[in-house]
């Protein structure tokens, strides 16, 4: 693979995880405390283990991916936002967050994913660099939508710069989860 797309297939894993990994779970614990939080962890490590296309785990596999497009609607969604902000946070710009929120709100609804496109989008408008293109599985090549703009050449720079937008982000929810839990009482 070429170092662009190592850069790309990592920062996309970044923005996904921001949302499946800290987000998510961080929203369960809110809104259900400990066993939610655990179950939602559940749900989204069964689909990591068998939600794939292939025959052996073609309707277990699809069953526990449809279970975590819907668990992961909303702190997909809540994860996009979140990116927004930590980006006007962290290069310390409106007009970058302009158009974190721009690409988003463009490009989050093209992935065949109904979730992972929000986090990723963000994450794209936000290094102003495109994601998507050609993925390789076992062997395969499948062609994903581009979120964002090719505004520069991705590089291992964007790696560290996602990792720092992933650390806002959970920083930002956290804060929000805390402000919430102090309003229930």
């Amino acid at each position: 693979m070429a170092e662009s797309d190592i850069v790309r297939a990592a920062v996309e894993t970044i923005a996904e995880s921001t949302a499946d990994g800290i987000i998510a779970p961080l929203f369960y614990l809110v809104l259900g405390g400990a066993p939610l939080a655990l179950a939602y962890k559940a749900i989204n490590t069964l689909d990591s283990m068998i939600g794939h296309k292939d025959e052996r785990y073609r309707w277990f596999g699809w069953a526990s991916a449809r279970l975590d497009d819907l668990v992961n609607f909303i702190p997909a969604r809540i994860t996009a936002l979140l990116l927004v902000l930590s980006a006007g946070i962290l290069f310390r710009s409106w007009s970058v967050m302009r158009r974190t929120w721009r690409i988003l709100l463009r490009d989050g609804g093209s992935h065949p994913s109904p979730n992972s496109g929000r986090p990723e989008a963000a994450m794209a408008g936000a290094l102003g660099v495109q994601l998507g293109g050609i993925n390789r599985y076992d062997g395969l090549q499948i062609e994903r939508p581009r979120l964002g703009d090719p505004d520069q050449p991705l590089t291992r720079a964007h790696i560290g710069l996602a990792l720092r937008l992933m650390g806002w982000a959970s920083f930002l929810g956290v804060l929000l989860g805390m402000g919430l839990l102090m309003v229930q009482g």
